[in-house]
């Protein structure tokens, strides 16, 4: 009987450890920007004529992708994109893109 505190405190011990691992990636936010870097520039600085992101408020950011996401704006490609991101994620990604410094 001596043993099951032990083992319990060993169950708890791991499932709490398993938790701390499964935390919230830092990277999160960069990591789904990225995804954008082929149409809007590395870390949203675009060099063509598609808008930069870097620098835009995060309102407006979040507001375009919802647009997009619902179909209220219209684009074959950021249609598609956006319906495939969250809400959490769109709004990670916008504060994200919010935190860059402007090209401007």
């Amino acid at each position: 009987m001596r043993s099951l505190p032990v083992i319990v405190a060993a169950v708890l011990a791991t499932a709490a450890g398993g938790a701390v691992a499964q935390g919230a990636d830092p990277n999160l936010a960069r990591n789904l920007a990225a995804t954008c870097s082929s149409c809007h520039g590395t870390d949203g600085a675009s060099v063509g004529g598609i808008e930069s992101l870097a620098g835009m408020a995060k309102a407006d950011i979040v507001r375009k992708m919802q647009d997009f996401k619902t179909g209220r704006r219209s684009s074959s490609v950021m249609q598609q994109l956006a319906k495939g991101y969250t809400d959490e994620q769109i709004e990670l990604i916008a504060g994200w893109f919010a935190a860059q410094k402007s090209p401007r």
